[in-house]
């Protein structure tokens, strides 16, 4: 009884190791398996993504163009059929088949090209802008128009330069321009408004800023208090004026100030050439008004919402709405999406 009972404890003890043992090794082909198909998925999605994305490598970008008199046609439709009764809707119905066979039927009617500039601080709309100009260049007359919807705070000089000048590609075929301000158009936001022929703006949106702002952090005495050496070389006076590590002199102080005094008088002379009208001393100390003000100040021309420009001018115009788009890749798409989702995570 005493040997059976000895023997019990230690069957069960080498079952129980067997069981255990079959059990990870299960489990690690399972891992395997598992880890194979993956793999190979991963693998199938990788050569699909890299296909399409040598494919749209070679897509061009595109230029869209939307008609708004439709949009507004079918906004107005939309209402009608929901307010009028039966007998009145099929007059209305009627009496707009005479007014599309009138247009027909009548000359050339002048066409509004509508850009729409949404701009940071490094103006890289501008890149999509210069496109839709050039676009429209190649089949715009002088009986015809551009409206740019105009929105930004301003930003870097060179990207702002470049943006006005892409306007003044217009002005120099004799196209009339006209930018709106919804929101605000301040600095070099109000550099590319003053181009144009006509600037309107709503009545409280952010208009002028006509000033240079510069800043830069010195880490000069933190690095002096750890005992951190900062060394710079350059040749020529003023290659380097103030800077971010080293000690900044007085001398550097004055040269980068004027620097940005010469910048501003140049914005200034920028402004007086295309809005003559102003008071170039009042309104170039760096403050925004609204366009209330704006427009006592001769800054804009009128006042007016870019919505009720456009319908209003639809009545007699052809409005197309131009917008230059560059196609995403798969990789790109793919990185928006996560990017989305790991926001959601982090602030849902």
């Amino acid at each position: 009884m005493q040997d059976k009972f000895t023997e019990y404890p230690y069957s069960i003890s080498i079952s129980g190791e067997k069981i255990m043992l079959d059990f990870i090794l299960e489990y690690g082909f399972f891992l395997a398996k598992t880890a194979t198909i993956v793999i190979a998925i991963v693998a199938v999605i990788l050569v699909i993504v890299g296909v399409t994305s040598r494919k749209q490598a070679h897509a061009k970008d595109s230029i869209e163009i939307t008609k708004l008199n439709q949009k507004y046609d079918d906004m107005a439709m939309i209402l009608n059929a929901n307010i009028l009764q039966k007998d009145e809707l099929k007059k209305l119905k009627k009496e707009e088949k005479a007014k599309q066979k009138q247009k027909n039927s009548e000359d050339k009617r002048k066409r509004i090209y509508v850009l729409n500039f949404h701009g940071d601080i490094r103006a890289s709309a501008v890149s999509s802008l210069r496109e839709e100009i050039t676009a429209i260049l190649t089949v715009a007359t002088q009986d015809d128009e551009v409206f740019v919807r105009l929105e930004s705070p301003g930003g870097v000089v060179h990207g702002y330069g470049l943006a006005a000048s892409q306007l003044m590609r217009l002005r120099e075929q004799n196209i009339p321009l006209t930018a709106a301000v919804d929101k605000v158009a301040a600095s070099g936001g109000y550099m590319m408004a003053c181009v144009a022929n006509k600037v309107i703006a709503a009545p409280f949106a952010i208009i002028g800023s006509i000033g240079v702002i510069a800043q830069i952090p010195n880490f000069h005495k933190v690095l002096k208090k750890h005992d951190i050496d900062f060394e710079q070389f350059t040749a020529g006076e003023f290659k380097r004026t103030v800077t971010m590590f080293g000690e900044n002199t007085q001398e550097a102080r004055s040269k980068f100030k004027e620097e940005i005094e010469d910048t501003h008088i140049l914005f200034k002379d920028f402004i007086v050439k295309h809005r003559p009208n102003v008071d170039i001393v009042k309104v170039s100390t760096g403050e925004h008004w609204p366009g209330i003000r704006a427009l006592e100040n001769n800054l804009v021309d009128s006042l007016q919402t870019s919505d009720d420009y456009l319908l209003e001018n639809s009545k007699h115009a052809d409005i197309y709405e131009v917008t230059y788009t560059t196609k995403k890749t798969i990789m790109e798409k793919l990185g928006f999406q996560v990017q989305q989702i790991l926001d959601r995570l982090q602030f849902g």
